[in-house]
Order: C-alpha cells, then structure tokens, then sequence
C-alpha cells in the first residue's frame, strides 16, 4: 500500500475500521480498543509491516472479528488473524504463510550437484568462492553485498560454471523495475567479456536480456499472472536482482512459478530500502537461521577504495550512533566524510577520484530568492545535458547523437524522499525544466520538448512499458511529418510521445525509492525539514550508493541527523515460520 498523506491515512483508518466493526463483520459493540487495535493494523500496513506485535488477550476487543491460524479454512476466514503473538488483515496473514510454504519446497527441494574441480580460479575472493559453492549445491541460493562487492561479478562465474555442466540449460534473468534490468544486463555483459569466460559461455548466453519480474510472470492487465505454480517457469536457473524491492506479493507469485529441478538466485544489498509495498522478504530471509547455508554476504568493495569519501559515508550510514549527541554525530559525519560547504558544480571524468560535497540548507528560508539561489545549484549537475541537448537540435543529422545524450542524461539525477513541497519531486522537476528550457531558448509544445526526460508511473501492458521505465523525448521526422518520440533505453524502445498516458512524470528529479535499481555518476541528494518524519539510515544509504563517483548532499541538518540514527525494522512473521523448519 502507498503511503497517503497524514489527514488522508487517519481519515480512511476511521472509515474502514467503522466498517469492520458492523454487520455482517461483527455484531458486537463497538468499543475504543477495539478502534484502537483495528486502526493499529491498517497503519501498520501503510508503513510496509504486514502485522503488529499484540498479546493474546488484548484481541479478545475484536470478539468475532478475529480468529487464530490453526482455525482458518475455507469455510471459517475473518477480517483478522492472530498469529502466535502478531495480529494480521487476513491478506497479509495469507501472502506471508503462502510465501513461508514456497519457500520451504524451494529450501527443501534437491537438485543435481555441481563438480567445481576445474573452476577454483575462477574466483579469488573467499566469499565468492563460498557464493559458487552455495549455488552449486542448494536449489535456493541468496547472495548480498553492498555497493562494489561483486555481485554481479561472481553471478557472470556461476551462469558460466552451470552453462558448462548442465545441458542445455535454460536461464532467465529478472528484476523489480525496467531500470534495473537494464543495468543487469551492462553490468553481466561487462563481466562476460572477461577472457576466463569465454570457452565457458554461449553466444546465446552472452546475448542474454534480463528483463522485470512482470514481464518474466507474464503478468498481465488482469493481474494474475501467466506462470504460477501449476504452470511453472519453464528454465532450469531463475536470478532475480535487486530483490529487496521485493514485497510479500510479488515474492509470493514469483516463488510459486519457480519449478521444482530449478535452481533460484537472489542478488541484493538488505541495506537497501525495501519495497514500497508492504514486507522486507530480503531482509527476513538473511535472518532465518535454518538459511544459513543458502546465504553468501560479500563484503570487500571494489568501487569505494579504501578512504574513498562516498563508500566511508556508506559505512558511516550503517554505524550505530545510539547514545550520541546530535552535535556529536555531525561532528563526527563531517571529520569521516565530509566538512559543509557550499554547493559547485563538479566536472566528471573517468577515472575521478569519488567526490561528497554537503551544503546545510536555512533553518527558514526567507524569499523565493534564496530558493531559486538552491534550484540553480542543482542544475549545475545538469550542464553537461544542456550542452549535449544544444549539439542535438544544431545537428544535421541528429540521430546520431541520441546514444550519447541518453549516456549523458545518467551521468546526474537529483534525489528526494517527498513528492511535495519546495524540495519536493513536483516543484524540483518543475524548476529544472524551466532551467532546461531557458537555457535551450526552446518551447513547450503541450507537455513536450526535446530533452524532457519521462517515467511511467504504473505497467502498461499495451505499450510494452512498466512502472519506473524512464524515456527521453526526441523530435524525429517520420513520413515528412516532425512529430515528438520518446526512447526507453531500457528497452530499446520508441514510443509516439502521444501515445504516452498523461500521468507520465517529468524525471530530472526521481524519489529516492524509485531510484532503487539505477545507478548515475552524481546525484543530488536533496532533505529538507519537510522529509524529516520519512528519513532513515536505509533512505540515506539508497541515495548515496546511487552515485560512482560523486555525491552532492542539500539537507537540513535536522534531517540528516534522522537519516543518519534512525534504522528501519519492518515486522513480519516470516523469520519466526520459516525458523521452526
């Protein structure tokens, strides 16, 4: 569930907990506790846990709204379940035990061992060689690590070793969103150009496409997906990346089309935040016990050098800062990482040496002036893109140049943790197009103009495009007409900018959620006191593990103290299920 405004969210709590509370639900008297426990749950489910921790006797308020696991049946259900000590809305209560059950048959499951005699130097890491090993002999394998470590690196290892001793294999590759299946899919043909590799794999192997979780389900616009458990996946190696974006009910449709002989690989950093919908299956798995040797952390980063400022800030973020004074831990933040200052523009190159610059905004800000001073800041990010754009519409032959703008336009992203306000994604984007704009010295034509870089805000299944895929806007001629196209990198794609939904959001600026999956240059990571309530050390670490080589922070230091002490623990009964196996 999406989170809604405050006043909205205590609004619906009271409107489907009267609900609840009346006939044909329940016929006894309605009472405050009872209130209380009813809108307990259904807030807790809008901040991503599926139940609440209540005691045995504290449900007897819900009377016969209410019943305990080992009653459900087909012919006995209730609004609510009362699970060992958590209550649940018998939807989360159902995803969670089905989800328990998948994984159970998948932990359980046996399949055929692989020889890993002539691939030891392969891998010289200790951790993954442990990470080949795991996936070598279990059905169910999970693999983490931060920013660097390897993931992605030691997957191109395995795909190979199972390319060469299972015949005929048939492999699929996935992630939650568009952009992180593209990034995927760099980031493995990277690791399979290494010489090591190559009379390892296939042509077919090395033209391999990740695609999104939808897309591999077949989920449709009916919802129900096309491969569940009585049609399986027809592959003998399933890997999903980026899997702390997984939520209890896409883990739960994606587990139970995971054929029995196959193998399934789970990349992710739990660091992460998890998803927007609600459950951290990520994070609960890596805490069963029983998983301990279905589960590989890798831990020596290969992009932040050792002293290198973004990958100390990533450290810093995982720190436990309990006891210390809000003076204390900035001081400390700022001789670790970095001193404040303010904010320049930063001129990239290959091989730079990774940059943090920290600019506190005003306790108040007292005009529009100063606002438009921090807008202006933000857009020096953006310089590059201008200048890129400026060559496109001055170019004979302009098509040319579409690959390198679409390079270029990723080397920057602003990031934010709310959608309204001053630094709100809304009033960012707005003020970023007006900048593009003027500095183009070109006009909109309705919603579009060259550059205008887009994302969509939810799967559409007769255009080929799902949530989070991000286009560029590009004027084309097509049968003498000039006409606006959009291309979706990720997909290889065009689309008639027309033939887009009007909800279509402008993306100079993303959340910081939805940038989970994407990787730029530089981003900007912008706080102010309006975000303070949403922030946490996941949120922080996400944005900034976004970047390669620098990071640009402008926070309210209010902000930054919560994003740097306060860590994100989403309840869930899955680690208590899963560890009585």
């Amino acid at each position: 569930m999406k989170q809604q405004p405050e006043s909205q969210a205590v609004e619906w709590f009271q409107i489907w907990s009267d609900f609840l509370i009346k006939s044909p639900f329940n016929h006894a008297e309605k009472t405050e506790t009872s209130t209380k426990i009813m809108q307990d749950v259904l807030e807790a489910v809008t901040q991503g846990d599926s139940c609440i921790s209540l005691n045995l006797e504290a449900i007897e308020a819900l009377n016969g709204l209410v019943i305990h696991e080992n009653d459900v049946s087909s012919q006995n259900i209730a609004p609510f379940i009362y699970d060992n000590q958590y209550l649940y809305l018998y939807r989360y209560w159902a995803l969670e035990h089905a989800l328990c059950q998948q994984v159970k048959r998948l932990k359980s499951q046996k399949v055929p061992a692989i020889p890993l005699h002539k691939c030891h130097d392969l891998l010289e890491d200790t951790h993954q060689k442990k990470a080949l090993e795991m996936v070598a002999e279990h059905g169910f394998s999970i693999i983490t690590g931060g920013p660097g470590t390897g993931k992605t690196y030691t997957l191109a290892r395995i795909i190979a070793v199972l390319n060469q001793e299972i015949p005929d294999i048939r492999i699929a590759m996935a992630a939650p969103t568009g952009k992180a299946a593209q990034r995927m899919k760099e980031a493995l043909q990277k690791s399979f150009e290494d010489e090591k590799l190559q009379d390892l794999l296939s042509d077919d192997l090395k033209r391999l496409t990740p695609i999104t979780i939808h897309r591999l389900l077949g989920l449709g616009n009916s919802h129900q997906p096309r491969f569940h458990e009585k049609q399986p996946l027809p592959y003998d190696v399933i890997v999903v990346d980026e899997a702390s974006m997984l939520d209890l009910n896409l883990a739960n449709m994606l587990f139970a089309a995971i054929p029995d002989h196959a193998r399934l690989i789970l990349l992710g950093d739990a660091n992460q935040l998890a998803s927007v919908d609600v459950g951290s299956v990520l994070a609960d798995l890596q805490q069963v016990e029983s998983f301990k040797d279905n589960f590989v952390n890798l831990v020596t980063s290969r992009r932040f050098k050792e002293g290198a400022l973004i990958g100390e800030m990533a450290k810093f973020i995982q720190q436990s800062h309990d006891h210390q004074s809000i003076d204390s831990i900035l001081d400390a933040f700022h001789k670790a990482v970095v001193q404040p200052t303010q904010l320049a523009e930063i001129v990239l190159s290959k091989g730079m040496q990774d940059q943090v610059n920290l600019e506190y905004l005003p306790s108040e800000l007292s005009n529009q002036s100063d606002l438009t001073t921090y807008y202006d800041k933000l857009m020096l990010g953006y310089s590059s893109y201008i200048k890129a754009l400026q060559q496109y519409l001055e170019s004979d032959d302009p098509d040319l140049l579409v690959n390198s703008i679409v390079q270029t336009f990723d080397d920057y992203r602003i990031l934010t943790a709310i959608r309204h306000g001053a630094f709100g994604l809304a009033q960012i984007n707005h003020q970023i197009e007006q900048r593009v704009l003027a500095q183009l010295n070109i006009m909109k034509q309705g919603d579009w103009y060259v550059g205008r870089p887009v994302m969509m805000t939810y799967n559409d299944y007769q255009l080929g495009l799902s949530n989070g895929d991000i286009g560029i806007c590009f004027k084309q001629i097509k049968d003498g007409k000039t006409q606006f196209n959009v291309y979706f990198p990720s997909l290889e794609k065009w689309v008639l900018a027309t033939r887009l939904p009007k909800s279509i959001e402008t993306a100079f600026a993303l959340t910081i959620h939805k940038s989970q999956g994407s990787e730029f240059t530089h981003t900007a990571v912008v706080l102010d006191q309006a975000a303070q309530t949403l922030l946490s050390k996941e949120l922080l670490y996400t944005a900034i593990t976004r970047a390669k080589a620098a990071v640009s922070l402008l926070v309210d230091s209010a902000s930054l103290i919560q994003a740097l002490t306060v860590k994100t623990s989403r309840r869930s009964g899955i680690q208590n299920k899963l560890n009585k196996l």
